[in-house]
Parts: structure tokens; sequence; C-alpha cells
């Protein structure tokens, strides 16, 4: 999902896990599981922190480690 709206819109990491809890269903996928998710896609580099008046969830940019 944060590839598809990447350069599109800012993904704050709530709206990420309502989006991952509607699609998947609340049985399935729960908030601590996408805390969980963002915190390894965070540690392993495949996605950023950025701060722009607000915390988002962005794709590193080129140049940056994955």
């Amino acid at each position: 999902m944060v590839t598809e709206c990447a350069g599109k819109r800012n993904l704050k990491a709530g709206d990420l896990t309502k989006a991952m809890i509607a699609r998947y269903g609340d049985a399935n996928c729960g908030k601590d599981d996408c805390r969980q998710a963002i915190r390894i896609l965070i540690d392993s580099g495949r996605c950023i922190y950025s701060y722009l008046g607000g915390s988002y969830i962005q794709l590193p940019q080129s140049g940056e480690p994955q």
C-alpha cells in the first residue's frame, strides 16, 4: 500500500493500520500486528519515517539503503 501511494499522498501509521484492518478484517489483522509489521518495515529500511508537519511512512529515496 505504501508503494501504491508513493508520490500521490502521505500515509500516517494510523491510516495504514486502518486500511489493512479494512482490507483483511479485524480477525486476521489487528492493531498490534500492524504496528509490528510497520516496525519491521522501518527497521529493515524498506520504509522510512518522514516528518512533514507530521509523521508519515514513505519509501526511501533512491540512494538511501533499502
